[in-house]
């Protein structure tokens, strides 16, 4: 095989792997609360149910009547992704965007910082941007053991739902009204298309 040939083959795996990797969510942390979720029955997946029992932050227009919502965990660099695409449809809908720990103790403490934060938005953009810079995210704040208890609701239902990964969207499709669920991230025009949206100009 000659070199240039050699190279073009190690191109072409590396924009597969770049794709399948987009496409791919971030899964649960082996623990005994995670096991429970995953043996017991699935509740139904409703926006009712979303909308009555979890808690996160509104990015996007808060008066609109399309509510996107957004299961994601703070150390998933695929939530990372996804909250990068979703930029560009936030004046299309109101996303709310709801921590979960699945991937450890650290999630949990910094999902709790965010919805603590004066300004959740700020603090989630801090964080997703060091995420994606393999840097760690956000430090813990101080005095967020009440969000704490959030987050550890906000996943409790997460997995009562049977989802298996994040980021998990749930919504109500724009044109047909029918319940959309997807995992894993999505880049900007599939995500329109899967949310029944414009897509964003290009």
């Amino acid at each position: 095989m000659s070199l240039d040939t050699a190279m073009k083959f190690l191109k072409i795996a590396a924009t597969i792997l770049c794709s399948a990797l987009l496409l791919a969510g971030c899964g649960k942390e082996s623990s005994s609360a995670a096991e429970t979720g995953k043996t017991a029955a699935k509740a139904p997946v409703t926006t009712s149910a979303i909308e009555a029992e979890a808690k996160g932050f509104i990015v996007g227009a808060p008066m609109s009547t399309r509510t996107v919502y957004v299961f994601f965990d703070t150390q998933c660099p695929h939530c990372a992704a996804l909250w990068q695409s979703a930029k560009s449809l936030k004046s299309q809908a109101k996303f709310v965007w709801i921590p979960v720990g699945l991937i450890g103790e650290k999630s949990v403490a910094q999902g709790a910082t965010i919805l603590s934060a004066p300004d959740p938005i700020s603090k989630m953009e801090e964080n997703e941007s060091s995420v994606l810079a393999k840097t760690g995210g956000v430090g813990a704040g101080s005095n967020i053991d009440a969000q704490k208890e959030v987050v550890k609701k906000n996943t409790d239902l997460f997995n009562r739902f049977g989802f298996e990964g994040v980021p998990t969207i749930v919504a109500l499709h724009a044109q047909t009204g029918a319940l959309v669920t997807s995992e894993g991230s999505l880049p900007p025009p599939e995500l329109a298309a899967k949310l029944g949206l414009q897509a964003p100009a290009q």
